[in-house]
């Protein structure tokens, strides 16, 4: 991202690394240290206190209400939007071939109920920490298999580890994932004009209904809802689920618009959503959000 400022913008750039809440507790579940804003808040900090004038941020975790006196400059490209089932060195077995009993670890609410919604014959294990974190306990035997974000592991050159691409549409993944956000002061014009230079306006335009959707649910990263928009020249096709957390109730929805409005696009597929009884699901998990494995 440095060097696209740099290169696209004219920007003179130097980095600076913030570590977050969810950094420092990465053995800690999401929903024990406050699920929302866990790594963004330290940087929100630091942008509103000048101490840095961009921050950039995965976009799934960027919580849907911004922080006063912040605003979203750019969205770039986005990068593979999936989920990748990752096994041991070798091991190029896929989700429906992994045997009866295998220990699947994410530490995702999203991931948790898709698992055992496609796989109930399998066990959910918590699982946190960064990439490597979790790739060191899966190759030591902690489980059998991991499911990661496509995108970070593209990131870190380690896409090689996963042994399958989740089919997109079937398993949806977490709002924003794979895209990142710019974030600047809302005042600042110059750090706007020049992240400006970065954005990818049918990567916004989905993201921006993916998120609006999360919004009209009054859901966030820690609920169990996957939804996707994926543009095409003037339109965008919006998919969506809410489950319940033992995978065992899956409601789905999908509605094509235009891409310049996303958000009317959102409210159509909330709607058909919510009819189909989601909130009921999303109220039920907020009252008593069940314990993260099967143990």
């Amino acid at each position: 991202m440095a060097s696209a400022l740099e290169g696209d913008a004219g920007a003179s750039v130097s980095l600076h690394v913030v570590r977050t809440r969810g950094d420092e507790q990465a053995d800690d579940s999401l929903a024990r240290i406050g699920g929302e804003g866990v790594f963004t808040s330290a940087l929100d900090v630091a942008l509103l206190d000048g101490d840095v004038d961009v921050a950039v941020h995965s976009l799934k975790d960027l919580p849907t209400r911004m922080a006063p006196g912040l605003c979203v400059a750019a969205t770039p490209a986005r990068e593979d939007p999936r989920d990748a089932l990752v096994l041991p060195p070798d091991d190029q077995r896929t989700l429906a071939t992994l045997p009866a009993g295998a220990r699947i670890g994410t530490g995702s609410p999203r991931r948790t109920a898709l698992a055992r919604a496609f796989r109930p014959d399998c066990a959910v294990v918590p699982m946190r920490g960064n990439v490597d974190t979790r790739l060191a306990k899966l190759d030591r035997g902690e489980c059998e298999a991991l499911v990661l974000a496509a995108a970070g592991l593209g990131r870190l050159g380690l896409l090689d580890r996963a042994s399958e691409l989740l089919e997109r549409t079937a398993w949806l993944p977490a709002a924003g994932q794979g895209a990142l956000a710019v974030v600047v002061r809302r005042d600042d014009q110059r750090a706007r004009r020049l992240a400006a230079s970065l954005d990818d306006h049918p990567t916004r335009q989905a993201v921006r209904a993916e998120r609006e959707l999360l919004s009209l649910l009054g859901a966030g990263c820690h609920l169990p809802v996957g939804v996707l928009g994926l543009p095409y020249p003037g339109g965008l096709r919006l998919w969506a689920m809410v489950l319940s957390p033992d995978g065992r109730r899956v409601i789905r929805a999908d509605r094509t618009g235009r891409q310049t409005e996303p958000e009317r696009l959102a409210a159509e597929v909330a709607t058909v959503l919510l009819g189909r009884g989601a909130g009921d699901l999303l109220a039920e998990f907020r009252r008593a959000p069940p314990a993260p494995a099967d143990l």
